[in-house]
């Protein structure tokens, strides 16, 4: 499962990847045109290269792990969805160790910060010998809290939405699990609503990562408001939800795919 996880991970992170960009530079405070704009859209991808892979075997190992070990075919939908939430939930937070320092090092050679991936995580490293390696973790894991403020309420949006809608279709075809190709549509539809409601979030994390000095999430909430007005927290909303609804589609359809081929719960 795993396995499955990790090849499904790293082929949406490569294959959108250029989506990923506009995204964060749409969503930088230095403007659109001054980020890159649509030049060298590939910019940054070794990082998400290094880091896909075992950041989607960390998810799907927790979140199937924890499924399993807490489903019962006795519980309720309300109790299902409990279930599915708060293991969708861990499996972000576990991903998350690997996520954070990959997508600070991404985003900075996304956003024209570095020339590359590689020269924006040698900065960092750097730290270690001017200010200790304390500054130099904190900088690796800056935008660590805001990064899972916003993977939990989008799990708890998606997965819930994304289970029930394949109960929905395993009751009505008589069968005991949704396909892949079930799976892979749901997991679109669940992954745009999720991906359009928490934008605001993931625009919080961008500009906390971009940000020459380290800020709260607060200070720039309140910021972005004043300056920018409620408009800004939507930025780059499109092509969040286009390439979150597309990676859905392959994330969770190999995922059912797999499960169903080793025998799975639903």
């Amino acid at each position: 499962m795993a396995g499955a996880g990790a090849v499904a991970g790293t082929t949406v992170d490569t294959s959108l990847y250029p989506l990923d960009t506009l995204k964060t530079r749409l969503q930088s405070s230095s403007g659109f045109l001054a980020a890159g704009g649509f030049r060298g859209v590939y910019a940054g991808v070794g990082s998400a290269i290094v880091g896909s892979a075992p950041g989607a075997a960390l998810f799907f190992v927790t979140y199937d792990g924890l499924k399993r070990s807490l489903s019962s075919p006795t519980h309720t939908t309300t109790q299902s969805a409990f279930v599915h939430m708060t293991a969708a939930s861990l499996g972000e937070v576990a991903a998350c160790a690997v996520r954070v320092p990959t997508e600070v090092v991404k985003q900075r050679a996304q956003a024209k910060q570095f020339p590359s991936s590689r020269e924006a995580f040698t900065s960092i490293l750097d730290l270690r010998k001017s200010r200790g390696w304390g500054v130099m973790a904190r900088e690796l894991y800056r935008g660590w809290g805001i990064t899972v403020m916003r993977e939990v309420p989008f799990t708890v949006i998606q997965f819930p939405m994304w289970e029930g809608m394949k109960r929905w279709a395993a009751k009505r075809d008589g069968r005991e699990t949704a396909t892949g190709f079930q799976s892979a549509v749901f997991g679109s539809v669940s992954g745009a609503i999720a991906a359009a409601l928490t934008t605001p979030l993931d625009v919080l994390k961008t500009r906390m990562m971009l940000a020459k000095e380290k800020v709260s999430a607060s200070y720039l909430l309140g910021k972005i408001y004043r300056e920018e007005g409620m408009r800004a927290f939507f930025k780059g909303v499109e092509p969040r939800v286009t390439w979150i609804s597309i990676g859905g589609a392959v994330f969770l359809g190999s995922y059912q795919w797999a499960s169903n081929a080793l025998g799975g719960v639903n």
